[in-house]
Parts: C-alpha cells; sequence; structure tokens
C-alpha cells in the first residue's frame, strides 16, 4: 500500500520561467512601456483637429475678424452722422438766434432817420429858451415834449439791443466811426474824435450805422 501511495502522489508542475522578474533587470518593464507609448499615441492622434476641422476653425475666424471690422466701421459711421446733426443743430440754433438778434435791423435803419431829425429839432432851440416858461411858455412846453419823446424812442431801442454812441474824446476807429473832416487842433492828440455830426447805432454788437465824425488831423496826415 504504501508502495501504491508513492506512485499516486501528484507531481507539482515547475514553471519554464521565472515568475518574478528583478527589478533591475533592463527587460522588466519592456512590455509596459511600449504599451504606454501606443496608448499615448493613440489619445494624441484621436485629440489632433483634422485638416478639415482646421479649414472651418479658420473659416469661421476670417467671418469673426470680417464681421467685427464691419461692426466698427458701422460705429464710425454712427459717430460721424451724430456729430453732423449735433453740427447742424448748433448752426439752426444760432441762425435761429442771429435772426431773431438782427429782425429789427431793416426797421431800425428807417427809425434813425427820424431820430436824427427829433435830435436837430432838440438841439435848434436856444439854451436860454428853454428853460424860460415865462417867457416861452408853450415852446418849453414843446421842447420837453420833444425831450421825452426821444428818451423814450431811445429806452425803446436800447431794449432791443440798440445802443448810441457819439465816440468823441476816443481814438478814431474806422469800424464804428466815419470820418468826415480832420483839422489840427493844438493839445490834441492825433485821431482823436473832437466832433460828433451824427450819431452811431449798433444792434446787438453789430454797427448798423457808424458814427459820422470829425478827427484830430495829425502832423503827418
Amino acid at each position: 500500500m504504501y508502495g501504491m501511495r508513492r506512485l499516486c502522489r501528484p507531481t507539482v508542475m515547475r514553471a519554464a520561467f521565472p515568475v518574478r522578474a528583478s527589478l533591475n533587470h533592463p527587460r522588466a518593464f519592456w512590455f509596459s512601456s511600449e504599451a504606454k507609448k501606443d496608448e499615448t499615441g493613440e489619445k494624441a492622434a484621436e485629440t489632433a483637429p483634422k485638416p478639415e476641422e482646421n479649414a472651418q476653425l479658420k473659416e469661421i475666424q476670417e467671418k469673426y475678424e470680417a464681421k467685427s471690422k464691419e461692426i466698427a466701421e458701422l460705429k464710425d459711421n454712427v459717430r460721424h452722422k451724430l456729430a453732423d446733426a449735433r453740427n447742424m443743430e448748433n448752426r439752426v440754433k444760432r441762425d435761429m438766434e442771429q435772426t431773431r438778434a438782427f429782425a429789427i435791423q431793416k426797421l431800425l435803419k428807417d427809425l434813425l432817420d427820424s431820430v436824427d431829425n427829433l435830435e436837430r429839432a432838440l438841439s435848434i432851440v436856444p439854451a436860454e429858451k428853454r428853460k424860460d416858461r415865462d417867457s416861452n411858455k408853450d415852446l418849453v412846453d414843446l421842447y420837453d415834449g420833444l425831450v421825452m419823446t426821444e428818451s423814450n424812442m431811445i429806452k425803446m431801442l436800447q431794449k432791443h439791443g440798440v445802443v448810441r454812441y457819439d465816440g468823441i474824446g476816443e481814438q478814431f476807429d474806422p469800424n464804428i466811426h466815419e470820418a468826415v473832416f480832420q483839422i489840427p487842433i493844438e493839445g490834441k492828440d492825433a485821431n482823436t474824435i473832437f466832433h460828433c455830426e451824427s450819431k452811431g447805432y449798433t444792434l446787438n454788437g453789430r454797427v448798423v450805422r457808424p458814427a459820422k465824425v470829425g478827427i484830430v488831423k495829425g502832423e503827418d496826415n
């Protein structure tokens, strides 16, 4: 029986190659590193953009740049249009203000002759008779009435931006004065206004009629 038991004892199979490899062996991880390289290459190939995708991206980029340029041009055009509209609005407003400011210019020119005639009438009355009510009551009353009329007329003109001036004692300015004669006067500077033949008028700063004046003649004139 004992001999039969030895014959039936199972035989243990030994592996033809070592199961474990030394960590220091150069071929220990050959199979694993090659597998990782293959896996990395497959992933890179999957993530790399395809030629048709590159073409689509390029087309989208070109369209985006074209639209951005178009939007910038539209914005610039709108800014120019708004600036033109503001300039036109300001111009129209300025023209309307000037029209209102100088609307009475033609009427004023027609009134100036009447104002001048009224002033001449007042200057004719002798100074000694302007207050002699006992001897010349009617003349004094007429004179006072004309003075009041002239005063009210000048105030009315001033209310509408009209200014009257004579320039006496000032230096001659060809922009607002008209010299009708000049004579030498000792002790006075040349081009000084010493006489006003007819007063000048401005309307809101614009000369409607220059003052007609006499000026001092200089040695060089």
